[in-house]
């Protein structure tokens, strides 16, 4: 075959969606597959918002099919700016608002607006395709081991070795894929150096900016606050860039309204970026969602209803797998605090299973899947070590009166490892 570019040839396939591949041959013969892979929801489970379901509907009644400006309409993005303040507090004008198909390309925007070649790029592993991000910017991987002592987040100490000569540093909580937060003395502490750092900064030197991905920031339970660097440290809105949107918040994966906030300097950037690829959300989404934002009293009920129940999945699957510890199994799992994941542990490496030696994580991954019909993703999926017996299971498609039978067969599995 003939060559193709270098970005092409360099781009490494996604392994969750091998995983997914996987699973979806496998169902598609027949099997029962608990699957708890996907960061999606199970609309039958999880419906968007009536009356936002309600307004698209409308908006594309009252024909609203033509090209939204590149930015996004003002009206959503005087919506977003509000809505952003009435949950964290925080004030941004609509001119520093940008609208798009959801999350993704804005921070494949802001990646391409802020990072050139050779650029060093601060994140933590596990975290959610930065590492493929800052792969095609050919930038320099600077990437921070986190553990479960930390909840899996990354701690002032940790990232103040790096700062130097960074570009961006990226930063996600709640964090997919752990479902855990970064606290408030951590995040102010962060904020700290990316100031000090600036200040060195002079003349025409590139600033350090930090991506913040809050797309899950709604959904934190027991108590859990979510903070944000401008609202810690409000110098930080002049390096701050915001990736948002309703994705997460309302079940409405599919319906791609994402935001971004930021200084304008770099929006209108990614925005100018934008408009060649294409990568706006459809107008009628865009109007409807400015319709629903401001409703103050449907977007709370939603959040009630809506957290309530992604609550009680977190929690009867966390209290399965802490049952299953106490009986002597080396697995674990990380107390839920926020999003849609929970962080667990299936630490089988060096076991036989069928004749047959458990020799990696990734042979433990396929036990798992073909013996107890149990869909995870393993954290090497999302730039760990191939050896982290650690994992993400999602409940956006779980089946409350299904997690009891998932736990009988996964123990019995387990009991033929022991």
């Amino acid at each position: 075959m003939s060559a193709l570019s270098q970005l092409a040839d360099s781009l490494v396939g996604s392994e969750i969606v091998k995983l997914g591949n996987e699973i979806s041959r496998r169902m598609k013969q027949g099997e029962k597959i608990y699957n708890y892979t996907i960061g999606d929801f199970d609309p039958d489970i999880f419906p968007i918002p009536t009356l936002l379901e309600e307004y698209i509907i409308d908006e594309y009644r009252q024909k609203s099919t033509n090209y939204p400006p590149a930015d996004g309409i003002a009206e959503l993005r005087e919506a977003v700016a509000g809505f952003i303040e009435e949950y964290q507090h925080i004030r941004y004008s609509q001119s520093e608002v940008l609208i798009a198909s959801g999350g993704r390309p804005l921070i494949y925007a802001l990646f391409k607006t802020i990072v050139d070649k050779d650029d060093k790029v601060i994140y933590a592993v596990p975290s959610w395709n930065n590492n493929h991000y800052t792969a095609m910017n050919n930038g320099i991987h600077c990437t921070i081991d986190t553990f479960p002592e930390n909840n899996f987040m990354p701690g002032i100490e940790d990232i103040k070795p790096h700062i130097a000569g960074a570009t961006l540093l990226c930063l996600c909580t709640p964090q997919n894929p752990t479902g855990t937060t970064m606290n408030k003395e951590t995040l102010a502490g962060i904020c700290d150096l990316v100031l000090e750092e600036n200040t060195k900064r002079t003349g025409k030197a590139k600033k350090l900016y930090l991506m913040f991905d809050q797309m899950y920031a709604t959904l934190t339970y027991n108590g859990i606050e979510h903070h944000t660097p401008v609202s810690l440290r409000p110098a930080m809105k002049e390096y701050t860039i915001f990736i948002d949107g309703i994705s997460k918040s309302f079940a409405a994966t599919g319906v791609r309204v994402g935001w971004a906030l930021g200084p304008i300097h770099v929006l209108s950037k990614m925005r100018a970026l934008l408009s060649h690829i294409g990568a706006w959300a459809p107008m009628a989404e865009q109007k409807a969602v400015a319709r629903f934002l401001p409703q103050k009293e449907a977007t709370a009920q939603y959040f009630t209803h809506f957290k309530s129940e992604l609550h009680l999945r977190l929690n009867t699957i966390y209290n399965g797998f802490i049952a299953l510890k106490e009986k002597g199994y080396p697995v674990d799992c990380i107390a839920p605090q926020a999003a849609i994941y929970l962080t667990i542990k299936i630490d089988f490496v060096g076991k036989h299973a069928d004749g047959k030696l458990l020799h990696d994580q990734k042979a433990v991954t396929e036990y798992i899947l073909g013996k107890a019909k149990l869909a995870i993703v393993p954290f090497y999926a999302f730039g760990a070590g191939d050896h982290s017996p650690w994992y993400r299971l999602s409940v956006g498609t779980a089946v409350v009166s299904e997690i009891p039978e998932m736990f009988a067969l996964l123990e019995e599995s387990l009991k033929e490892l022991l």
